[in-house]
């Protein structure tokens, strides 16, 4: 493995830009938000998206979780939210609707990922990944429970290579997350048969937005006003109000429902136009 400074880049929290080198958070940008109801349920909340506020945040990921260390924890069965990304693939697995899971991962880069213990406990604790470093830690107990990293050398960030090497190793029902719409539509063109959830989205332009639903089976909304926008117009279930999670596909919807179905929460049934947002919402929508 070669030797490379080790930094990592992530974005969190309202899309903030953190540093983080050698397990110490050494630079906090500005968020672009005020407020956000799901930070305020983090299990080391966030009020206000202030930079002290953040870089603690992110220190207790650090401490707790081993998060852009040699030390950091790839496997989890709690779900932290009912709806995220992580714990929808999860699901996926779980019920045998997906086989496979392409994500990325601080300390590995991207991956594949086949049992939902693997898939929460990377994407529960995955903020936006910008750029990382590879432990050989890390990748080797992602190794451990059945998981292939793409490069480990780099630890590089290419979801379209990870999702084209889980076909090659002869997955049919690859799910990808993917935070940039151009590689999302790029995706959609060359796998027209893979399951794409669009992650990550505050801050994209109209013409971005709607690229990434177009490409996209599930979407996270964020604080963006922009996807809430196109994927409202598009989504045939909306979970969640607040930061809601739009499925856009007929696939989509079929593993959010079975997702409905073996839960015993209590949920809300009812046919209307969406979007449907609460006042809670993250402030301001960008």
């Amino acid at each position: 493995m070669t030797e490379q400074k080790d930094e990592h880049i992530i974005e969190a929290v309202g899309r903030c830009r953190i540093v983080i080198q050698n397990g110490e958070v050494v630079d906090v940008g500005d968020a672009k938000i005020s407020s956000c109801p799901l930070t305020r349920k983090f299990a080391h909340p966030v009020s206000t998206p202030d930079k002290e506020s953040v870089k603690a945040n992110i220190e207790y990921r650090i401490k707790k979780w081993g998060m852009c260390t040699p030390h950091r924890e790839v496997i989890e069965t709690r779900e932290f939210v009912g709806f995220g990304a992580s714990e929808i693939l999860s699901f996926g697995l779980s019920a045998g609707m997906l086989d496979a899971v392409v994500l990325a991962c601080d300390g590995a880069g991207t991956l594949i990922a086949t049992t939902p213990a693997l898939v929460q406990g990377i994407g529960g604790r995955m903020s936006g990944l910008v750029r990382t470093v590879p432990y050989e830690d890390v990748i080797r107990r992602i190794e451990e429970a059945g998981g292939v990293v793409i490069d480990t050398e780099s630890a590089t960030l290419d979801q379209s290579a990870g999702i084209a090497r889980a076909y090659e190793l002869g997955y049919s029902k690859v799910a990808v997350t993917v935070a940039v719409p151009e590689e999302a539509k790029t995706i959609r063109h060359q796998y027209p048969d893979a399951f794409i959830f669009g992650v990550h989205v505050t801050g994209l332009d109209h013409d971005e937005a709607r690229m990434l639903v177009d490409a996209s089976d599930f979407v996270t909304s964020c604080a963006s006003a922009t996807i809430r926008e196109a994927a409202g117009e598009m989504a045939l279930v909306q979970a969640g109000v607040g930061v809601p999670t739009f499925a856009i596909t007929p696939t989509a919807k079929d593993i959010l429902l079975e997702k409905i179905r073996r839960s015993n929460a209590q949920v809300l049934i009812r046919t209307t136009k969406l979007p449907v947002i609460s006042e809670e919402q993250p402030d301001p929508l960008v």
